[in-house]
């Protein structure tokens, strides 16, 4: 699979350092869409505190991917659902240390989650 970001300099607003306008995905095989996952541990209980769920969040979807052959190196696009837009910085710092220097599409959205202990809420999209 092949991969080429497209970020635009003139016509539209400049990307930033952790921020990328668009991935194209050339010869993926498969695609892999990960539901809204939630920091919560293997017994189906929140983490305590945004960091704690954030790292859970990872490691979770660190094993979904692997299920299915993949690492996040093969996350091609990301929305996170925040509870509180206070979330967004620490949010952000959790996934650059996940994906490292890729920078994929991302969209982080303040919204009500289903359970008031789910600070953080984040779905991706994969590709091999």
């Amino acid at each position: 699979m092949k991969t080429v970001v497209h970020n635009p300099t003139a016509g539209v607003y400049p990307a930033t350092a952790d921020y990328i306008h668009a991935i194209e995905v050339n010869s993926a095989a498969r695609l892999l869409f990960v539901s809204g996952t939630m920091g919560l541990d293997t017994t189906g209980k929140p983490g305590n505190g945004l960091e704690e769920q954030l790292d859970l969040i990872w490691n979770n979807i660190r094993t979904i991917l692997a299920s299915a052959g993949m690492t996040t190196d093969n996350i091609v696009r990301l929305t996170s659902y925040l509870r509180d837009a206070a979330y967004a910085d620490a949010n952000a710092q959790a996934r650059l240390r996940a994906l490292g220097d890729r920078r994929v599409p991302t969209t982080a959205i303040v919204a009500q989650t289903l359970d008031s202990d789910w600070l953080v809420e984040i779905e991706v999209i994969a590709a091999a």
